[in-house]
């Protein structure tokens, strides 16, 4: 079945990240242990609340204010969430190639507009999609199936002729379900040759 539409995760396949380095930052400009931070984002669930839309960067600012102690502004609180990435160089000639084959590229990612916009501000490999679906716009996150149906629905055609890739291997097995043909990234290399075995790269 000829591929016509590529969805790509964002952290871990565009760009890695660090959640670590995250709970450094805020821990920076809080004063607050790490792990006091870890427990307050993650343990406490706020990373994935962002993530899914329920909870603004303004509140979350706010709710870092009154547990710290600490006035933060939430321009400084988006930055110490976002800068946490760095550019996969290796995936930005597969993208490219993509292109030119004439190939549509979705982006499908868990994240939120903090992470977004940090990435949009630093690196030029969000402009080779043509679409995104993020999970802080959705309203729900992989592996869930609606979040892959929000895909489907930007994909312009059926799922037999869609292709993922994701470093969760959960998440490539629940967009399998759909009938979307899925490749768990671990290196770029055998991302292309799976690409190259599919025919949609040569």
């Amino acid at each position: 079945m000829k591929i016509r539409t590529c969805f790509f995760d964002m952290g871990n396949v565009l760009v890695h990240f660090s959640h670590d380095r995250m709970c450094r930052n805020i821990a920076d400009i809080s004063g607050l242990p790490e792990s006091a931070v870890r427990q307050f984002l993650m343990t406490e669930q706020r990373q994935w609340m962002m993530e899914r839309g329920e909870l603004s960067e303004a509140d979350f600012c706010l709710q870092l204010s009154q547990y710290s102690g600490r006035t933060l502004q939430t321009e400084t609180v988006s930055e110490a969430l976002g800068d946490i990435f760095q550019l996969n160089d290796s995936i930005v000639p597969v993208l490219q190639q993509l292109k030119a084959a004439g190939q549509r590229l979705v982006l499908l990612s868990n994240t939120s507009m903090a992470h977004v916009r940090f990435i949009e501000r630093n690196f030029q490999v969000l402009n080779y999609l043509d679409a995104r679906v993020l999970s802080c716009e959705v309203g729900v996150m992989k592996p869930d199936e609606p979040i892959f149906r929000a895909a489907l629905a930007q994909a312009q055609c059926p799922a037999e002729n869609c292709f993922y890739t994701d470093d969760i291997e959960a998440y490539t097995a629940a967009a399998a379900t759909l009938g979307i043909q899925t490749h768990t990234y671990r290196q770029t290399d055998l991302l292309v040759a799976e690409l190259e075995r599919l025919g949609v790269l040569r």
